[in-house]
C-alpha cells in the first residue's frame, strides 16, 4: 500500500509519477524500496487519470452504505418474520462467496 500512497502524494502535489519521485517518496518514508514494484506501478498509472478513479472509487462506498441503510430499515419494519436462516441456497452462496474471494488477488500481489 504504501506505493499506492506514495503515488497518491505524488498526484496530489502535482508532481508527476515517474520512477525517481516514487522512489525518493518511498525512500523518505523508510521503505525499503523495491525497484520492480515501483516500475509496475509507474507503469500501470501511466493511463490513468488519478483524480477521476478517487472520485469513482469513494461514490461506491457511499452508494452501498445507502442501499445497505434502506434495506436494514425495511428490515427492521418486518416483526412477524422467523429469525431463522434460509439454507435453501448454501450451495451457491458458497460459490459466490468463493468468486468474491478471488477479485482483488492479483493487485495484493502487486502493491503489498
Amino acid at each position: 500500500m504504501e506505493y499506492v500512497y506514495a503515488a497518491l502524494i505524488l498526484n496530489e502535489t502535482g508532481e508527476e509519477i515517474n520512477e525517481d519521485n516514487l522512489t525518493d517518496v518511498l525512500d523518505a518514508a523508510g521503505v525499503d524500496v523495491e525497484e520492480s514494484r515501483v516500475k509496475a506501478l509507474v507503469a500501470a498509472l501511466e493511463d490513468v487519470d488519478i483524480d477521476e478513479a478517487v472520485s469513482e472509487a469513494a461514490a461506491v462506498p457511499a452508494a452501498g452504505a445507502a442501499a445497505g441503510g434502506a434495506a436494514a430499515a425495511e428490515a427492521g419494519d418486518d416483526e412477524g418474520e422467523s429469525d431463522v436462516p434460509d439454507t435453501t441456497d448454501d450451495e451457491e452462496d458458497d460459490d459466490e462467496d468463493e468468486d468474491d474471494d478471488a477479485g482483488g488477488e492479483g493487485l495484493g500481489e502487486l502493491f503489498g
